[in-house]
């Protein structure tokens, strides 16, 4: 346990940032599994209709900083690649 003053309210401050890292990351990790659920059953219309909320959820990650640019950017077009597919 820290001592110093500063560092009891940087471990406080932390853990709930670290809380909410984990909320925002398990909030896209849903969303994404709805739309791969979307894309196994084939349904074209309702993917095309959830990508942009997922987008949306994935930017809005990357921009309160849980997420780095390239990697939000790598899990938006893994998901377009998989509607492309379906839709060839």
């Amino acid at each position: 346990m820290a001592n110093i003053k500063s560092q009891k309210k940087r471990i406080l401050i932390s853990k709930k940032e670290n809380e909410r890292n984990n909320s925002i990351r398990s909030t896209v990790k849903n969303a994404i599994k709805k739309y791969n659920a979307l894309i196994a059953n084939g349904d074209v219309a309702a993917a095309e209709k959830a990508l942009p909320e997922v987008e949306s959820i994935i930017m809005k990650a990357k921009t309160d900083g849980v997420y780095n640019q390239n990697t939000a950017s790598r899990k938006v077009a893994t998901l377009k690649r998989e509607l492309d597919r379906i839709k060839a």
